[in-house]
């Protein structure tokens, strides 16, 4: 596979980009095959932490990842590690979700049976139970972004969900962690 690998507010040396790539280089064992479209990674220096977000497009499947410490080389390992526990987590999930469908053939590789820590992983995986434990209900008058944005405000919520008057839409807009806002549109 390959990584667009870009610096923000800081120059990506060599060193840095082979000790990405190697790193990322795990989890092609993961993949039947190389997915087809690039990966973007972006490491970032703001105030004393070093943040690396990792992008990787695959097919019907995006996985994400960020992770900030004070030292770069930690905070790719622990994004590499978070990337490959969602691939664990997912990859049956996916591949049962694939086979039902009429898509392509598996995005994940199959583990053999034989191998006792995988086996163990996948059933680890496949046993663990979502629970939810409170429901909210709201009503949520349609109202313009930068209402919801005053109302986020108001509460001290990191996000806040709201009809979009424009749209019709169910839209959330959060705070990003540089002190800006971002806005989550559905595309159906």
């Amino acid at each position: 596979m390959k990584y667009n690998i870009r610096g923000q507010r800081m120059e990506v040396t060599p060193a840095l980009r082979d000790y990405v790539e190697k790193k990322l280089a795990r989890l092609e064992r993961y993949f039947e095959a190389p997915p087809q479209t690039d990966g973007n990674v972006t490491l970032s220096v703001t105030k004393g932490s070093n943040a690396v977000e990792v992008t990787l497009p695959l097919q019907g499947l995006l996985l994400r990842a960020e992770e900030k410490s004070n030292d770069m080389y930690a905070s790719i390992d622990l994004v590499v590690d978070k990337l490959e526990r969602q691939i664990r987590k997912h990859k049956t999930k996916v591949n049962r979700k694939i086979r039902q469908t009429a898509g392509a053939k598996g995005v994940f590789k199959e583990e053999n049976a034989s191998s006792n820590a995988t086996a163990t992983l996948v059933r680890e995986d496949e046993d663990e139970k979502f629970e939810v434990v409170r429901t909210k209900r709201f009503l949520s008058p349609p109202m313009a972004i930068e209402d919801a944005i005053l109302e986020m405000n108001l509460i001290g919520h990191n996000f806040f969900v709201f009809a979009n008057a424009e749209t019709k839409e169910t839209n959330v807009v959060y705070r990003r962690d540089d002190g800006t806002y971002g806005l989550i549109e559905s595309a159906v």
